[in-house]
């Protein structure tokens, strides 16, 4: 959420970066400017009754210690009580509109973010390795995996519906390897915190990330009279994990990574990538989360980034990391990576994974403090979050930039030691 203090004094700068994030908000904001105006108008105006109603009870006793009649006194008491009643109600009518208002206004973008309308307006900022040449016509992943018995999009679709599949056999056992891999690499070389959280998360979890509640079409909500939600990525319960806490600033950074699947209805995108792996309604992944100071914030975001990236490296797969225009961003992002790898049967990098800086947005909606020395005035948290990486789409990978000539693919080096030795997958007999 952005800084409820913004609007007082800065609507114009707010106004000017949502534009260029593409987003048309001028009657959202004026209309927050208003309730703005209302709000502190009201709040003196409450406090003068108050302060009033508290000297009226000193009133009282001293009246009734003189012996004078106090009836007038405790009528205008009575009175004013109901006023007190009534603009406190009005007044948390126009703070919750307010809130309400705020939780559905994006994060402004970081001034070195590039000013875009979309996608085509990223700015490469690096690439790793060289796509590799093929003697032959490279398979795509959703031919590949079928034929070698790894991959049953039937079945998935038949079990569940839609966007749904089944891993078999080396399939499944190179999805647990990579998971394995890339949280051995995170935690014994990046030193993060391994965590197991829960696959469900509550509305107030989701509102702290800002999944809620401008995109709950986006989310699996669970029927019944459950506040529950399927996780969309394992970002929601690492970032909750200090919700309404305040933290030693002498502890940051703290760093946790996890695997969960993820749980997404793709609202909006049918039609986009329907054939295979690319955009399933559930799919793997292992989070990267880091909590910061403001000071530090950007520099953890170049780390986590690299982080990721060095999934790739190891896996030997090629890669592109792109800084993403305002037009191209995330809802609560102030700055975002995004790393794509390259796959042969598109001829193209497509996103692997996603590193963002929310800043303080979502710990101002978590209320995620800390205190620099551990004492002190507390001030909001910075968040940073990443996929390191999506598990199906790094499988994807492997599959279509290892693929030999006669169907077979070749295991990186890397998760042998995860897949028992095993260097090569063939079509089972």
């Amino acid at each position: 959420m952005i800084d409820p203090a913004l609007f007082r004094d800065n609507v114009e700068v707010i106004r000017t970066a949502l534009r260029q994030r593409g987003a048309n908000l001028d009657a959202e904001l004026d209309a927050l400017v208003g309730l703005e105006a209302e709000r502190r108008k009201l709040l003196p105006e409450l406090e003068g009754l108050k302060r009033d109603q508290n000297s009226a009870g000193e009133e009282v006793a001293r009246a009734k210690r003189s012996g004078q009649d106090v009836t007038a006194i405790q009528e205008a008491s009575r009175q004013r009580a109901q006023q007190i009643k009534e603009l406190g109600a009005v007044l948390e009518s126009v703070e919750e509109r307010r809130t309400r208002g705020l939780l559905m206004i994006p994060n402004l973008p970081h001034a070195s973010v590039p000013v875009g309308k979309s996608a085509a307006d990223n700015a490469e900022v690096r690439r790793h390795g060289t796509p590799g040449s093929f003697a032959f016509t490279p398979q795509a992943h959703w031919d590949l995996g079928p034929a070698l018995g790894i991959i049953d999009f039937e079945r998935g679709t038949k079990i569940a519906g839609a966007r749904f599949t089944v891993l078999i056999g080396a399939g499944a056992r190179l999805a647990r390897a990579l998971i394995n891999f890339m949280l051995d690499l995170h935690t014994r070389e990046h030193g993060y915190t391994e965590v197991e959280p829960p696959f469900m998360a509550n509305t107030a979890s989701l509102t702290g990330t800002g999944n809620l509640p401008k995109f709950e079409a986006d989310l699996f909500k669970i029927a019944g009279e459950w506040d529950l939600y399927m996780v969309p990525t394992a970002e929601v319960p690492l970032t909750n994990m200090h919700r309404g806490e305040i933290l030693d600033g002498r502890t940051l950074p703290i760093r946790y990574t996890a695997y969960t699947p993820c749980f997404r209805s793709e609202a909006g995108s049918y039609g986009a990538d329907v054939r295979g792996l690319i955009r399933q309604h559930q799919f793997d992944k292992v989070e990267l989360m880091v909590f910061s100071t403001p000071e530090e914030s950007h520099n953890e975001l170049e780390r986590l980034t690299g982080n990721a990236e060095e999934v790739l490296k190891r896996l030997g797969l090629p890669f592109r990391t792109m800084l993403l225009s305002t037009g191209d961003m995330g809802f609560a992002s102030a700055k975002t990576y995004d790393i794509e790898v390259w796959l042969p049967s598109q001829n193209t990098f497509r996103e692997i994974s996603s590193c963002s800086n929310t800043e303080a947005f979502q710990a101002r909606r978590a209320n995620i403090k800390f205190r620099p020395t551990g004492a002190g005035k507390a001030d909001f948290a910075h968040t940073l979050n990443g996929s390191g990486l999506a598990v199906g789409r790094t499988l994807i990978a492997i599959l279509e930039n290892y693929q030999q000539e006669d169907g077979s693919v070749v295991i990186p080096e890397a998760l042998r030691p995860y897949m028992d030795g095993q260097s090569i997958i063939r079509k089972r007999t």
